[in-house]
């Protein structure tokens, strides 16, 4: 399941996300999305779980991490035009 990570703390890396997400399953991938120009985050990202990813939604949606609370939800793939 592909799961969108938003208002992620600025200091956090890819590896931080992986593992935040790997206490509560299995993760095949963690991108936090950066700016092309300035390649500084762009504070939202994307984890891919094979098994756990409800569990990981339910604990991690509103959790405070870095003094920011995330945003965890199951992505939706985007509506084509």
């Amino acid at each position: 399941m592909n799961i969108y990570v938003g208002n992620i703390s600025w200091g956090m890396n890819d590896q931080d996300l992986e593992n935040l997400f790997a206490e509560h399953g299995t993760v095949t991938s963690a991108k936090i999305i950066t700016d092309r120009m300035t390649n500084r985050s762009r504070g939202f990202g994307f984890v891919e779980m094979s098994d756990g990813a409800e569990d990981a939604i339910a604990a991690l949606n509103d959790a405070e991490v870095e003094g920011r609370k995330l945003v965890v939800n199951e992505s939706k793939p985007r509506e084509s035009r």
